[in-house]
């Protein structure tokens, strides 16, 4: 659907992206991933044909940006990471003008309306002036403008940037949700929200590609360690001796919660979770609690941009 051969792009003397190079199915939601001025965005404005490419080709169903410019744009719906919204219409006035810009009929126009409402999740504020509504509500509107005219690409950059925390949670089931009728594009240098909300990680660093496939891919590519956290019954001895004989743990910290229970801080060689909950309960130790001690995706993007900034 999407194919990106060769892409850079320079400002003057300075390489923003470097030679890039992937392709994206239908439907997919692909997170591109990196520290700020890693080249995230100027990569997707080049996508979105909002820059021109310094050499390399984007197509789009085969249509190239250079050679035909007007109907690869009309494919594609680009939300910058501060929304380009007419606070002072009303919600549904807003939609109603970006559909008639887009080229829809007035009857197109008022029929895709209450579907882009509810892909956004803006129920009940068709009604409100844009002006009075959060800044959360206002990154719904943007989404919901993007996706009027049913594009096949749909490109958000930062969409998370300054929601707080309920936010954050409702916008990753509505990015979600849009793979539905399009491919989705979603930069952010925040770890967590790629790992939640996209099935595909493209991490860039200096403008290069330097992975790309899903977390749990990256994860095997590197050897990464498995951090856990465990609270356990039992002695602090019981517990001592059951994990230094488990050959997957190659390190331990033990501790004490509130409640008097065993804790530790544990470092298992790859994934072996499930042999090691395995060993506790077949020792007779009641097993209270297991929680990841530390983002594992975090460990996984820091390796692969190890050097410099990073």
């Amino acid at each position: 659907m999407i194919e990106v051969q060769s892409l850079s792009r320079y400002y003057g003397v300075h390489r923003a992206v470097d030679d890039v190079s992937f392709t994206v199915g239908e439907h997919a939601v692909v997170g591109f991933l990196g520290l700020n001025g890693a080249g995230k965005t100027t990569t997707l404005k080049v996508i979105a044909g909002l820059l021109a490419a310094s050499s390399g080709t984007v197509r789009i169903d085969g249509v190239d940006m250079a050679t035909a410019p007007v109907s690869f744009r009309k494919s594609i719906g680009f939300l910058p990471e501060t929304p380009p919204l007419y606070t002072e219409m009303t919600v549904s006035e807003f939609l109603r003008y970006v559909g008639r810009l887009r080229g829809m009929t007035v009857a197109a126009t008022e029929a895709r309306i209450p579907e882009v409402i509810a892909k956004a999740h803006l129920q009940g504020q068709e009604n409100r002036v844009i002006d009075e509504l959060s800044h959360g509500f206002r990154k719904r509107v943007g989404i919901a403008q993007v996706i009027i005219h049913k594009p096949r690409l749909v490109i958000l950059d930062e969409p998370i940037s300054g929601l707080d925390p309920k936010q954050i949670v409702e916008m990753r089931e509505v990015v979600k949700g849009l793979a539905a009728e399009s491919t989705v594009l979603v930069s952010s240098h925040i770890l967590s929200e790629v790992q939640h909300t996209c099935s595909r990680v493209l991490v860039l660093h200096d403008g290069k590609l330097v992975a790309d496939g899903s977390p749990d891919a990256l994860s095997s590519r590197l050897g990464a360690a498995t951090s856990i956290q465990i609270t356990v019954s039992g002695s602090p001895e019981q517990v001592q001796t059951l994990l230094s004989a488990q050959p997957a743990v190659q390190r331990f910290t033990l501790g004490r919660s509130p409640h008097g229970h065993v804790t530790a801080a544990i470092e298992l060689e790859g994934d072996a979770r499930e042999s090691l909950v395995a060993a506790i309960v077949g020792a007779g130790l009641g097993l209270r609690r297991l929680d990841d001690a530390r983002d594992e995706l975090e460990e996984i993007f820091m390796g692969l941009t190890k050097g410099g900034e990073a």
